[in-house]
């Protein structure tokens, strides 16, 4: 604006303003908290950025932890999961508009039973603390109110669902012919053939037999699509050495941290609170005879163990009962002792013993852990400088020559996870690059950082048979040793239809007296046992399996037999499988009815607005 020349340059500039701040009025700001509070709704009933965002952080969590590891939003597009989060939102959300529609609700009342059964809001006398609530819905993003209404919501259509699927069950028909299915058993009589047990190995091929065969089978033989990659990285570890850290700041972690290092002698304890001396006496009388009543009570009182459990405590913070507590010498109770709510029985389930680790013993771990940090730190200040690079032009070559970064090559192909291709984002990012595309700098799990760039692509393809001949040969050997044992098994299957035995032809023969569908047959693959099943008694068949050849003769059928206990199991097994089945088919069926009467709206914006907040 100091450019600006005269009266009317200064009004031109004060149009553009006041146009730039209309158009920025209506885009909203940043976050979950802008112009556009929803991500899409079923009929009156909308789906918030807010619940869309919890509900993608909470499937991406879980994820994590069956994993093990941190999962990057890319990943988790790839595996569909904001799909999957869309879809199960949209579905609750027919509900949910059906429920509006037809005045279905719950009161109060009922919202408030839900409330106090839910174990994370209670305190260590086992009842609701409204600190302990407040602080859950802090770490979940959730004030009273929203939550509340979720769970009046989560209530109401648990009952509009129960009235749909409560009366589904699988008709007892259907359950009598699929337990017959599953415990028929078959007397067999098996043989087992193997290249082995052929008198002559195969003659090798000529050139135009092994070409032929080998153009045929050249998907056995395809290479999977590689691709050749450069790449400059850093990572935390690679730059240990020259990274100093100082005995100051190793004594003020060390200090900072001194509850890790030094600690006094610890117990696993579980605290039943009662209301009066009496009931704490009479429950420990109840304990003294018989151990396992601690259990007993806790459950008599509406409780888990993990409501009464207290975790690993010291003698002062059990206060005045600290020191009977800790006077036992082992596992066992102790009370009735005061706490802060009352009289009180204590179990203590292991001792764990004081520790008393030094500067000089802990310096080499802090240190190990502090070096990494500030490498971390060095490294998220070198992005921009790598970003900067890239941007003006310069190769990852330059990129390795003006930085830290260090340069490398490899032939990358789906599956490898050797050095950098460890990384998942590094696997994602290759498989994604094209030769030519504009090379990024990537922030690894680690804190590391990479760029990449594909530089060629070899599409997958069959080498020539003169690369991978002797490979070749030995296939076809195989298989043409298991086709010409399977002429010889039919030869044998012929003269057991005319009267040989199993045990005429000198091989070893196997009696089984009941084999089951599920398998379990000791050298008779459990994949054949379909065709097993499907043979009439008496009759004889040429079965094959990768590696072999198998005679079998069904001697008997036996009909579904069990004792009363394993008919129950079994029956009540598969009553609950099959209800189970049919209410998730009749929920998605009625699910999908009201989607499609009510109508889906998703607003694709705001979806992609909730996604580059997770990337």
């Amino acid at each position: 604006m100091k450019g600006a020349k005269g009266k009317g340059a200064n009004i031109a500039v004060w149009i553009i303003l006041g146009l730039l701040i209309i158009g920025l009025a209506g885009f909203g700001t940043g976050g979950f908290t802008g112009q556009t509070r929803a991500i899409g709704s079923v009929g009156d009933r909308e789906i918030t950025v807010n619940e869309y965002a919890r509900a993608l952080q909470q499937e991406i969590r879980g994820f994590e932890s069956q994993m093990g590891q941190a999962m990057s939003f890319q990943q988790a597009e790839a595996l569909g999961i904001d799909r999957a989060v869309r879809e199960r939102l949209v579905a609750l959300a027919a509900i949910d508009n059906e429920a509006e529609r037809m005045g279905l609700s719950v009161g109060d009342e009922a919202v408030r039973d839900e409330l106090l059964a839910i174990p994370n809001f209670r305190g260590l006398d086992g009842s609701f603390d409204r600190q302990s609530y407040r602080f859950a819905l802090q770490q979940l993003g959730m004030n009273e109110g929203e939550f509340e209404e979720q769970l009046r919501r989560d209530v109401t259509r648990s009952l509009l669902q129960a009235a749909v699927v409560g009366s589904v069950s699988a008709p007892d028909s259907y359950t009598e012919v699929l337990i017959g299915y599953i415990n028929e058993r078959r007397a067999l009589t098996h043989l087992r053939l193997a290249a082995r047990d052929l008198e002559a190995a195969p003659p090798e091929p000529d050139e135009a037999t092994l070409q032929a065969w080998f153009d045929e089978n050249a998907a056995r033989f395809t290479r999977p699509e590689s691709r050749q990659v450069t790449y400059a990285w850093l990572t935390p570890e690679m730059m240990l050495d020259a990274v100093e850290v100082d005995e100051a700041a190793l004594r003020t972690a060390y200090e900072q941290r001194m509850s890790e290092f030094v600690q006094p002698e610890r117990r696993l304890v579980e605290r039943i609170v009662f209301g009066t001396d009496e009931e704490a006496t009479e429950a420990m009388a109840q304990i003294e005879a018989d151990e396992d009543a601690f259990e007993d009570i806790v459950t008599e009182r509406g409780l888990s163990l993990m409501d009464v459990d207290m975790g690993d405590v010291t003698e002062t913070q059990l206060g005045a009962a600290g020191p009977e507590v800790f006077a036992l010498e082992g596992p066992g109770v102790a009370g009735p002792l005061p706490s802060e709510f009352g009289p009180a029985v204590y179990r203590v389930n292991a001792i764990l013993s004081a520790q008393n680790i030094g500067f000089e013993e802990a310096q080499e771990a802090l240190r190990d852990e502090l070096a990494l940090d500030l490498a971390r730190r060095e490294i998220t200040v070198l992005v921009e400088d790598a970003d900067d690079l890239l941007a003006g032009g310069a190769t990852i070559e330059d990129l390795a020559a003006e930085t830290p970064m260090e340069l490398g090559q490899m032939t990358w192909t789906e599956g490898a996870t050797d050095d950098i291709a460890g990384y998942s984002s590094v696997r994602a990012e290759v498989a994604r690059l094209e030769p030519g595309d504009f090379a990024d700098v990537l922030v690894l799990e680690d804190g590391g950082i990479a760029a990449l760039r594909v530089d060629e692509v070899t599409p997958a393809a069959a080498p020539p048979l003169e690369e991978v001949r002797d490979e070749a040969l030995a296939a076809w050997q195989e298989q043409e040793a298991l086709r010409l044992v399977a002429e010889q098994a039919e030869e044998m299957r012929q003269q057991i239809a005319d009267g040989a035995t199993f045990q005429s032809f000198g091989y070893p023969v196997q009696i089984v007296e009941a084999a089951h569908r599920d398998g379990g047959v000791e050298n008779l693959p459990n994949a054949l046992m379909a065709e097993v099943f499907a043979m009439d008694e008496g009759e004889v068949r040429v079965l094959r399996s990768p590696t072999a050849v198998h005679l079998v003769r069904v001697e008997r059928v036996y009909e579904a037999e069990l004792a009363a206990s394993e008919a129950n199991g079994l029956r009540n097994a598969v009553v609950t499988e099959l209800t189970q089945g049919m209410v998730r088919d009749v929920y998605d069926l009625f699910a999908n009815a009201l989607m499609s009467e009510a109508g889906i709206r998703i607003n694709e914006t705001a979806v992609n607005a909730v996604h580059t907040q997770f990337r």
